[in-house]
C-alpha cells in the first residue's frame, strides 16, 4: 500500500551492505532491493535472493520488498505468492502482513484479507497503515461506522502526514473543500463520512497525487 515500502525500506537498511553467494563467493550490492523504482527492486531483491546465504529474516524482507514492488505494479498473484513465502518464513511480520493484506483487498479477495490486517494490528497495534487497510476492507464490506473508526485512528497515529493524504484524496472526489493542513476538522470528518458511504470512494489519493504536500 501507499507508503508501507518506506517502512520496509527502514528495515532493509539495517541489512549488510552485500550478500555474498554460496556459489562463487560473489557480492550482490542490496541497494536495487529498495529502489523506488519498482523493476529495478524486483531485479534487485531477486538477485539477493538467487546470491544464498542469507539469514531467514532477511530472506523474509527481501521477499516482501520483491513482493511490494509487483503489489505496487498491478501484478497482485505473483505478489501474494511472495507474501506467502516471507510469511512462510516469519509468521509475525506485521508490515508483510498488512501488505498481504491490501494486496488481498486490491485483488478483489477483501475478506481473505481480514485476518491478515488483524494479524498484523495485534503485532502492531499503533499502525497506521494497518488501521488504513482495515478502515478500506469495512468500508468495502458495507461497514461504514468500522471504517470511519479506523480511518480516524489512523490519522491519530499517522499523524499530519496521513491527514493531508486524507485531504487530498477527499478532494479528488469533491469531498474536502479545505488545504493540505495536516489538521484534522469538521470539514474533514464530513468528507470522510461521506466517503464511507460511496462506492468506489476511496479516501486516499493515487500514488502520484500529493507527494510534494505529503512527504
Amino acid at each position: 500500500m501507499r507508503g508501507a515500502w518506506k517502512a520496509l525500506i527502514a528495515v532493509l537498511a539495517m541489512l549488510p551492505a552485500v550478500s555474498m553467494s554460496a556459489a562463487g563467493n560473489v557480492a550482490t550490492d542490496r541497494s536495487d532491493c529498495f529502489s523506488e523504482d519498482n523493476e529495478r527492486r524486483i531485479s534487485g531483491c531477486s538477485a539477493l535472493l538467487g546470491s544464498g546465504g542469507l539469514a531467514p529474516s532477511e530472506e523474509a524482507l527481501i521477499l516482501a520488498m520483491r513482493a511490494l514492488a509487483y503489489s505496487l505494479k498491478g501484478n497482485y498473484v505473483t505478489a501474494l505468492a511472495d507474501y506467502d513465502a516471507a510469511l512462510a518464513i516469519n509468521p509475525d511480520f506485521p508490515i508483510a502482513l498488512n501488505n498481504r493484506a491490501w494486496a488481498k483487498y486490491k485483488a478483489g479477495r477483501v475478506r481473505d484479507g481480514l485476518d491478515d490486517v488483524e494479524n498484523a494490528l495485534t503485532l502492531a497495534p499503533g499502525s497506521p497503515h494497518a488501521l488504513d487497510t482495515r478502515a478500506h476492507i469495512h468500508q468495502e464490506l458495507g461497514k461504514a461506522d468500522e471504517a470511519l473508526a479506523d480511518y480516524e485512528r489512523a490519522m491519530r497515529f499517522g499523524g499530519e502526514r496521513m491527514i493531508r493524504l486524507y485531504q487530498c484524496g477527499l478532494q479528488s472526489h469533491g469531498l474536502y473543500a479545505g488545504g493540505l493542513t495536516g489538521v484534522y476538522s469538521t470539514a474533514l470528518r464530513q468528507g470522510l463520512e461521506a466517503c464511507v458511504i460511496t462506492r468506489g470512494c476511496d479516501p486516499l489519493p493515487p500514488d502520484e497525487e500529493c507527494r510534494k504536500a505529503t512527504s
